[in-house]
């Protein structure tokens, strides 16, 4: 594949345009990047129109079928291929079953003003993030063009769940008046930062009550932390609530089955009416920061790939702001005057 590049010239103003043909090296000068930087994509498509212009074209249903194999192949979970596939039934639906040939610039954008109707903004980022894959899958292989792009909306940040210490207690008044093992199952949430579907598959023998660690695998990202610590002060209740399982469970919370019913009955009697069970991992994260613990260590309990993403999603100490200001030693300062 023929690639022009964009370059600059010692002591000469302007950028340049360079590429390759029929042997010979070409370049043409400009005043602005963005004009060499447009040239260079429109050299581009000429130079390779062998490739990107119908040589290679594949009908939906066949493409669909080859997109979902390789997903398969890659060792993609059955959840996160179907999600990818429900994106694709979308697009379909609202713009077309095209041929790779037929997917263009217009078509994608058709897709987001159409899915952006149906649809609030964060899961609208989802489809264009599971087209965006697609896309490049299509790009690889040569059906697509390679100047085809997807950009996520801006959507508004919410601020990251942060709950002070009356509203724990109440929280865990509220479950425990439900049964033992929701007040567990909330217990764990809030001291491990765990996804709730990883807490629900903890069993008996995960627990090292020597270590004081919990052995975790993560669903979504395959990460496995064989010694995750556990707070010493919780201990002592959760070798008390294991002591108090039927003979011969095997899971820790399969006592009170997890429905979003029973968690709304929860969270209203808390008080909490809107707070949700991933909220107490953002509520962990925030704990663990005003208590001092660095971005990088909340980022590797929350397994995160990105310090980013724990710093700006899950983190908000605003209820920790007042202790910490507390213990300034203002009193120190005054007595010296």
């Amino acid at each position: 594949m023929k690639k022009p590049w964009v370059y600059k010239r010692k002591n000469i103003k302007g950028f340049w345009v360079g590429w390759y043909q029929a042997g010979r090296r070409w370049a043409k000068a400009f005043p602005t990047k963005t004009l060499a930087d447009h040239f260079r994509q429109i050299k581009y498509a000429q130079l390779n129109s062998d490739v990107f212009t119908g040589t290679v074209n594949m009908e939906w249903p066949q493409m669909i079928e080859a997109y979902e194999t390789s997903k398969r192949v890659a060792g993609c979970e059955n959840k996160s291929v179907y999600e990818a596939l429900l994106t694709l039934k979308h697009f379909a639906r609202l713009v077309g079953p095209l041929s790779s040939k037929q997917i263009v610039q217009p078509a994608v954008d058709r897709f987001i003003l159409e899915r952006s109707k149906e649809v609030k903004r964060y899961t609208l980022n989802k489809d264009i993030s599971n087209l965006r894959a697609f896309i490049r899958w299509g790009q690889k292989r040569r059906y697509f063009s390679p100047d085809l792009c997807v950009e996520k909306v801006k959507v508004t940040r919410h601020t990251p769940c942060a709950l002070d210490t009356d509203q724990i207690k109440s929280l865990l008044a509220a479950a425990g008046q439900r049964s033992t093992c929701w007040r567990m199952r909330v217990l764990l949430l809030l001291v491990t930062g765990l996804r709730a579907g990883d807490v629900e598959e903890l069993t008996v023998a995960d627990i090292d009550f020597e270590r004081n660690t919990v052995n975790t695998k993560s669903h979504k990202t395959r990460k496995h932390m064989l010694y995750r610590p556990l707070p010493a002060d919780v201990m002592p209740e959760l070798t008390r609530y294991v002591g108090e399982l039927p003979a011969g469970q095997e899971q820790l919370l399969a006592g009170d089955s997890n429905t979003h019913k029973k968690w709304r009955e929860i969270r209203q009697r808390a008080g909490l009416p809107t707070l949700r069970l991933h909220d107490l991992r953002a509520a962990f994260a925030s704990a663990l920061q005003g208590a001092g613990a660095s971005t990088a260590v909340a980022q590797e309990l929350l397994e995160h790939s990105d310090p980013k993403t724990t710093a700006g999603y899950y983190t908000n100490v605003s209820a920790y702001t007042t202790a910490a200001v507390n213990k300034m030693p203002v009193g120190e300062w005054l007595s010296l005057l």
